[in-house]
């Protein structure tokens, strides 16, 4: 499988898009809708799946519904980043499940996370407890959102 990317033409590109708001759509009505028949669009969507760009299916939750409505970013400042501080970070947070998302920045932190949880209270729990405990951190900056003006799965086709 190729590491970077693969030139996608315009049905590929229509088939990304229906797939990323419409994943469980049955192939017939995918082809239906890209214009193409059934056997030709399987067989685009089998090479998108082959080839990583396709990764996988899986539900969308509600996290109101869940009663997981408080969403913060933290910036985290490491007190080591040679490679090894770094692996024992990257490990440690992947086993903390109110972490939805991690990325390393290159800027003045070192790592943004998004937390969800279902409240202040259970916020600062996990602060204090889990993510303050993570090896190697230093400092780190809170902030709550108050809304989410856009928040959805990587949908955006060149």
């Amino acid at each position: 499988m190729p590491d970077g990317p693969l030139s996608l033409d315009r049905y590929d590109r229509a088939i990304l898009r229906i797939l990323s708001a419409e994943g469980r759509i049955p192939v017939a009505e995918l082809a239906r809708r890209i214009g193409l028949s059934k056997t030709p669009t399987q067989a685009r969507l089998r090479r998108l799946e082959t080839e990583g760009i396709v990764t996988g299916y899986r539900a969308m939750l509600n996290p109101n519904r869940l009663g997981l409505a408080h969403v913060a970013f933290v910036e985290l400042r490491l007190s080591d980043t040679r490679e090894a501080a770094l692996r024992d970070f990257n490990a440690a947070v992947r086993a903390i499940p109110e972490v939805e998302e991690c990325h390393m920045i290159a800027g003045g932190f070192d790592y943004l996370l998004k937390v969800r949880t279902a409240d202040m209270a259970s916020y600062r729990e996990v602060m204090a407890e889990r993510i303050s405990a993570l090896p190697h951190v230093a400092n780190s900056s809170t902030f709550v959102a108050m809304e989410a003006v856009k928040d959805a799965a990587f949908s955006t086709l060149p």
